[in-house]
């Protein structure tokens, strides 16, 4: 099934560029480089893994005129025009006081992409916290040099069941990332810095009641009740659903009319055993169909 996607999918885009072997011909890569495991190298291609092409976006309209409109870059200060080319950009230190930096300046210790990535270290999957995984890519060779060694890599990662990590220069910001085989390639998974994750202190500052054993297991039964299978094909942004509905009614010319939103806090006490005790029974969201 996932060829027979690819293939129309490179039917409609065959016009882009070629950048890998296969069936990755009408795609256009992010980054190109080599994947690097000790003195073992071969070129590969990076490829977004997620699409956001299905998503509305709009754009701010004079309903008077009909026609879009430009935002314009001001002086906070004067209030004047300013032409984007003659802007720099600044770092605040203090209020209403910054550093100036030239392009030149910032240019300068931008890092340059070495087109490698190099495997450093192989850890387990589990010891990573999911709190630090971020995007997802898809790694593939580019083109039929070094596919051998490309599959050789893939292969005994496969093998040994570990994920490797390594650092990738993407945008000019140097990225640690994990790679981890996935069918026939690998998906490597931009990962977010120590630094980037704020301590649970900050928000868990309190310790929780320990609840009553009565509830506890009635909440227990609940969750059984309604375990499935995770099957991402169930869920749906059903805001942007009710965007493309709302669009597609006004393009018809029809009268668009809202319903009052209902309130679902009516300031009533609620008894939490009885809600629990109605919850088991049914009386609160229905299990998804297997």
């Amino acid at each position: 099934m996932a060829k027979k996607r690819s293939t129309a999918k490179s039917k409609r885009t065959s016009r882009a560029a070629p950048a890998a072997a296969g069936h990755h011909k009408a795609l256009r890569p992010t980054w190109e480089g080599h994947l690097r495991l000790s003195l073992v190298t071969c070129p590969v291609a990076l490829y977004t893994a997620t699409e956001r092409t299905s998503e509305i976006h709009f754009n701010m309209i004079n309903p008077k005129t009909n026609n879009r409109i430009r935002m314009q870059t001001v002086d906070a200060g004067t209030g004047k025009p300013v032409d984007r080319a003659d802007l720099v950009r600044g770092f605040e230190v203090s209020k209403n006081k910054y550093i100036l930096l030239e392009k030149e300046e910032l240019d300068a210790v931008k890092l340059e992409s070495t087109r490698i990535i190099d495997i450093q270290e192989f850890v387990d999957a589990d010891s990573i916290d999911r709190i630090y995984w971020d995007e997802p890519y898809y790694l593939a060779p580019a083109g039929k040099t070094g596919i051998e060694a490309f599959s050789v890599i893939q292969a005994a990662m496969s093998k040994q069941n570990k994920v490797a990590l390594g650092r990738v220069v993407l945008h000019t910001r140097e990225r640690v990332c994990a790679l981890e085989p996935r069918e026939t390639g690998i998906l490597l998974t931009t990962l977010r810095t120590h630094d980037e994750i704020r301590s649970t202190a900050e928000i868990f500052d309190r310790d929780l009641p320990k609840p009553e054993k009565g509830m506890l297991d009635i909440a227990e039964k609940i969750i059984e009740q309604q375990a499935a299978a995770f099957d991402p094909t169930e869920f749906k942004d059903r805001y942007e659903d009710a965007l493309r509905e709302l669009i597609a009614r006004k393009k018809k010319g029809k009268l668009v009319a809202t319903e009052p939103e209902e309130d679902e806090d009516d300031g009533k006490v609620v008894d939490l055993m009885e809600a629990l005790k109605k919850s088991l029974k049914g009386g609160g969201a229905k299990k998804r169909a297997a």
